[in-house]
């Protein structure tokens, strides 16, 4: 049966810099790339500069460029669009059934660190079915990234304060965007849940860091991004060191503003060259956001604001974050024997140990997945919940993904998640498994839309989730059978993260493809 589409009949929105113009197609309207601020490189965003009559907003804005030419592959992990660039992409999409509604809000932040990725970047990002199934208005947001996010350029003048947040200063102008517009669109700007995965998870935990995003969103959803200074570590020093650096590379002198007219890729090839060594002996950089009176640094550092600890949350990671290469043994060939001698020479003589730990944190698990299981999201998130429930004045609930899929036997991976949470497993194939995939979507989808609309993720399709408690650690386990547990790899992670190799953040990785 043909879908519904409308143009022509449907009304324009009226939005604070003009009116707006999108389209509907079955159940939903559909507006995109619609600018909500503007900016000069380097500079803070301002407000968008109003047009006159009605702006067709059909096609998706332009994304913030990148450091490097993406590639298309690992697209059975995670599908990708791929979509022109520009510095200029103050830009957000919005799905709502009901322009005259007043629905919960979800405001979504992508991932890929803070150098990469786009509002659209994944398939599963799209926000239809999550609008129609979850009687909600959801928003996806583009912002500056990179060197032109995020580069400290404030020891050259005030006319650069605060630049090495600017991409979260754009996040900040989107969310009051959405204050002062998402009524428009059907929405309740009172009740806004933000929301992200992996880059776009620390920028929520950012987002709650940031004294002039208060109010503007009341609860938040955390995937697979949480920072203790493990994999983001704190650089050291200001932006001096690297902008000279790039003004010599770029044989600019001593004017910085030339930096601001240099063509972007040309910026980004100089700025690739002269930053690593910078980066390796723990110098400042950029591609980040840095601690100063606007952003109070993230909270397993600086410890939550005070009105940081009256924001719900949910906070979670998957159980093999990083692991898209092959497992350095077969789980359907390999012996219990031979997975073992395999581990030991991994993990050294606490093998026994850990494979004794993990089967009990993981009854029904190959041994074999200890190669992939992930600390670098789950013990910061495990951290972060603790310390929202000994500190904080608001519930913080707790999840793991642990799905196996049927490609390679492979356990969740940093991103199997999402289309999960969007309610669109139908646009990732590899997400499809007969029999379990359309019940754990409704009971994850039913988690994200219940907590949307009232903080508390229960719902009649799970079993009791209880909101993390001081000394009580009750996890929500998405799997073929959702069950909760309580403190139940405690041993687990602090014997994994006693034996395990370190984390190369510089190695070359197979899920270096991923964003």
């Amino acid at each position: 049966m043909a879908k519904i589409f409308k143009y022509d009949d449907i009304p324009a929105v009226t939005t604070t810099a003009g009116k707006i113009r999108g389209y509907f197609f079955d159940k939903t309207y559909i507006f995109k790339g619609i600018p909500y601020a503007q900016a000069e490189r380097f500079q803070m965003p301002k407000k968008v500069t109003p047009w006159e009559g009605e702006r067709e907003t059909a096609s998706y804005g332009m994304v913030c460029p990148m450091l490097r030419q993406d590639e298309p592959k690992g697209e059975l992990f995670v599908p990708h669009r791929y979509w022109p660039f520009s510095e200029h992409c103050q830009n957000l999409n919005v799905w709502t059934t009901d322009l005259a509604g007043k629905k919960p809000v979800m405001v979504w932040f992508h991932g890929g660190g803070f150098s990469m990725g786009s509002a659209i970047e994944h398939i599963a990002y799209d926000g239809a079915n999550m609008a129609s199934d979850g009687d909600l208005v959801v928003v996806s947001v583009n912002h500056r990234l990179n060197i032109l996010g995020y580069m400290d350029l404030s020891p050259f003048g005030e006319k650069y304060a605060n630049s090495a947040n600017a991409g979260h200063a754009d996040m900040v102008a989107a969310l009051e965007w959405v204050r002062d517009n998402i009524a428009a669109f059907g929405g309740d700007p009172d009740n806004v849940t933000i929301f992200g995965q992996s880059g776009g998870g620390i920028k929520c935990t950012g987002l709650m860091q940031i004294p002039a995003a208060n109010g503007l969103f009341h609860k938040a959803i955390i995937m697979s991004g949480v920072s203790d200074g493990t994999l983001l570590a704190a650089p050291k020093g200001d932006g001096k060191r690297i902008v000279t650096a790039l003004l010599e590379e770029l044989g600019l002198g001593d004017d910085v503003e030339k930096l601001e007219t240099v063509p972007y890729y040309e910026l980004a090839q100089a700025y690739n060259k002269v930053s690593l060594p910078i980066m390796t002996s723990g110098g400042y950089v950029g591609n980040g956001p840095m601690a100063n009176d606007w952003y109070m640094g993230e909270p397993l550092m600086a410890g939550f604001t005070e009105h940081a600890k009256t924001i719900p949350f949910m906070v979670g990671s998957v159980f093999g974050e990083f692991a898209f290469g092959p497992l350095q043994v077969s789980k359907a060939k390999a012996s219990e024997e031979e997975v073992t001698v395999a581990l030991k020479k991994h993990f050294g003589e606490g093998t026994p140990e850990l494979i004794a730990l993990f089967k009990k944190a993981y009854p029904g698990k190959n041994p074999a997945d200890l190669f992939a299981l992930d600390k670098i999201f789950r013990i910061p998130s495990k951290k972060l919940a603790m310390l929202a429930a000994e500190n904080g004045n608001a519930p913080v609930y707790m999840y793991n993904f642990t799905l196996e899929f049927p490609y390679k036997n492979k356990i969740a991976w940093h991103c199997s998640d999402i289309p999960f949470f969007f309610n669109n497993t139908c646009l990732a194939e590899v997400t499809n498994i007969e029999g379990v995939s359309d019940k754990l979507e409704t009971q994850i989808f039913g988690a994200v839309k219940a907590f949307a609309h009232s903080g508390d993720p229960n719902h009649d399709k799970l079993p009791n989730w209880p909101a993390v408690k001081p000394g009580d650690e009750a996890t929500m386990i998405f799997d073929r059978t959702c069950e909760v547990r309580h403190n139940y790899d405690d041993d687990l992670m602090v014997l994994l993260q006693e034996i395990s190799p370190p984390f190369n953040f510089f190695a070359k990785r197979d899920d270096d493809i991923q964003h």
